[in-house]
């Protein structure tokens, strides 16, 4: 989840990575992950071993694997992020949600992002938010926007598609990787900030488009992009002030997914925020990447635990343990997917845990690329911790693909999460492989 902006990237457990989505706005401004072999391709001795320890450690660190998978229904929320800068270099728009099929799958769009400035929540870009004039080609109802119209951009294609799909909810986000330096100053007065969120997310000017609010703050009395001194009860006071204010409306946050002694989720009172919020986005992603560019390689987006993981409390199962332990109920968290891999170059050892010397080349970005260029720029043929990766010439790259994220959905089943997000809508395929994978 991850300027503005997860996802990221939001660069979760590590912190100084940032968010996909942050680092990636940052970087682009305003103008500002296969095809899935079925069969292993790497013969070698060695990756075979790798293979069968995985499958062993897979097995070993998941008590219930036999237990009955529930319904789709038992998880029940899937959560898409769409970007507001998306609409530049990337020309992703809200007709692409509809004509991929994701609309059909979501239950939730978390719109990313608002500011966060002087206490107050404040528009991130409001020329693509509700400026921007659609074409009858480019809208998702196909009826052309008029120069005298009251609104347009993203805010008035979303309301459209909301219109053709009546239990879509949609969830203004604010802060992320780049905008969550806001949210010491907000947290001064959570009150008078609740107010000005209130007032922002229910402005007439869009009036009925979004159902709540979420908070991406990265990360409370922690380091991020920078170093938050805002105190342990800092985050739960904006949630219960938010509570106060938005009253039925949704109240969510994306959160760290730093499971290590002493780390972030170690630092703010997340369970007494838990109280306030209807749920939790743990950012399950970024785990690893190439902003450590000689490596070692690793999966960032790993389910669990490997033997020779590079730092223990990194993997989503380590994440969802953590904030259960803390009393937080399953039925209140989400688990993160990423629809982009991160990779290195220079590496000459398939088995993560390769030297390197640098990020690989991605198409905005160093280290970082879309599932829908990576499955046929290098095919994820192996297997790891219940996420996937593949080495192509010198570079090793690792993402889900739609079985592992099948996989992860089995997994999160059985462990009472209340669904799935993902980061972000863009980096799917034009036919939505990854999401109708979602369970």
């Amino acid at each position: 989840m991850l300027g503005t902006g997860k996802r990221r990237s939001h660069g979760d457990a590590r912190g100084g990575a940032g968010r996909r989505h942050g680092r990636l706005f940052a970087v682009l401004g305003a103008a500002c992950a296969a095809v899935l072999a079925t069969t292993l391709l790497s013969a070698s001795a060695s990756a075979d071993a790798q293979e069968e320890q995985d499958a062993k450690g897979a097995q070993s660190t998941q008590s219930a694997q036999s237990a009955p998978a529930k319904s789709r229904a038992a998880a029940g929320k899937t959560i898409g992020y769409f970007t507001n800068w998306g609409v530049y270099q990337r020309n992703y728009h809200v007709k692409n949600i509809e004509t991929s099929g994701s609309a059909d799958k979501l239950t939730h769009i978390n719109y990313a992002f608002g500011n966060v400035q002087g206490g107050k929540c404040t528009i991130g870009d409001s020329y693509a938010d509700y400026e921007k004039a659609y074409s009858a080609a480019q809208s998702v109802d196909g009826q052309a926007d008029t120069w005298d119209q009251p609104l347009r951009g993203n805010f008035n294609q979303l309301l459209k598609l909301k219109k053709m799909h009546p239990d879509l909810k949609v969830i203004w986000s604010f802060g992320g990787w780049t905008w969550s330096g806001g949210f010491g100053q907000a947290a001064q007065n959570p009150e008078a900030f609740a107010e000005s969120c209130y007032n922002l997310v229910n402005d007439p000017r869009w009036e009925g488009l979004f159902d709540g609010i979420d908070i991406d703050w990265e990360y409370p009395n922690a380091c991020g992009l920078t170093c938050d001194t805002s105190g342990p009860d800092a985050f739960a006071n904006l949630m219960k002030a938010l509570r106060g204010k938005f009253g039925n409306d949704l109240v969510t946050a994306a959160i760290t997914a730093d499971a290590s002694d002493g780390g972030k989720m170690d630092q703010a009172d997340y369970k007494s925020a838990s109280e306030h919020a209807d749920w939790f986005l743990a950012m399950t992603y970024d785990y690893f990447g190439a902003w450590d560019a000689q490596g070692p390689t690793a999966p960032h987006s790993p389910l669990t635990s490997y033997e020779g993981i590079p730092r223990e409390g990194f993997n989503t199962e380590a994440t969802i343990a953590k904030l259960k332990g803390l009393g937080i109920p399953g039925s209140k968290l989400l688990y993160g997917l990423g629809f982009y891999g991160r990779g290195w170059t220079g590496v000459t050892q398939t088995e993560p845990g390769g030297s390197a010397t640098g990020p690989a080349q991605g198409k905005y970005e160093a280290g970082i690329d879309d599932y829908k260029e990576l499955k046929n720029r290098c095919p994820a043929t192996h297997r790891v911790a219940g996420t996937a990766y593949g080495h192509c010439g010198q570079e090793w790259w690792s993402y889900d693909v739609p079985e592992t994220i099948a996989a992860k959905g089995d997994w999160a089943a059985r462990e009472g999460l209340a669904g799935a997000f993902f980061w972000e809508l863009s980096g799917d395929t034009a036919n939505g492989e990854l999401i109708k994978a979602i369970k």
